[in-house]
């Protein structure tokens, strides 16, 4: 069960900015990074990941190595905007592998999508027969990335 966020201290903001690093540091070493004893140190974890502030926890790929070395921004934009709509075009997306974050945006667009791809036919597919075909989708628009320069789940507490 999930709780409100605890009041955070010194120890606290280092044991989550190195459990962001490393989320397989045994707890003796997190201890000692820490300066707590192994079973202060696991308290506090506990209390941390029972929280609202841990989403959850996660073993992240290389994701050229597990076969999509391309990415794209695809800005979706829909025929329309009224609630049914918007829920129909979330259910669906939520369900497609290669769509790794979207969301919902107040602008030109109504959605930004950041998707990964094998090759420019993997891409193509995914256009055409993934994206396009999405409810009410009226236009998708992709920005190509040439090189990831930083990307990381690490946020400063």
């Amino acid at each position: 069960m999930q709780q409100d966020l605890p009041a955070l201290d010194d120890r606290d903001r280092a044991i989550l900015d190195i459990l962001q690093v490393d989320g397989r540091i045994t707890n003796a070493d997190l201890a000692e990074r820490v300066h707590l004893s192994p079973s202060a140190c696991l308290r506090r974890v506990k209390i941390l990941e029972e929280s609202a502030l841990v989403a959850g926890t996660a073993l992240i790929l290389d994701q050229t190595a597990a076969g999509f070395p391309g990415t794209a921004y695809v800005f979706i934009t829909l025929d329309a905007q009224q609630r049914a709509a918007l829920e129909a075009f979330e259910t669906r997306v939520k369900v497609i592998p290669e769509v790794q974050e979207c969301y919902l945006l107040a602008g030109q667009h109504d959605y930004l999508l950041r998707i990964v791809f094998g090759d420019m036919a993997d891409l193509e597919r995914l256009h055409s027969e993934v994206l396009t075909r999405l409810p009410g989708v009226t236009r998708v628009q992709s920005t190509l990335t040439l090189r990831t320069v930083k990307r990381t789940t690490r946020i400063p507490v």
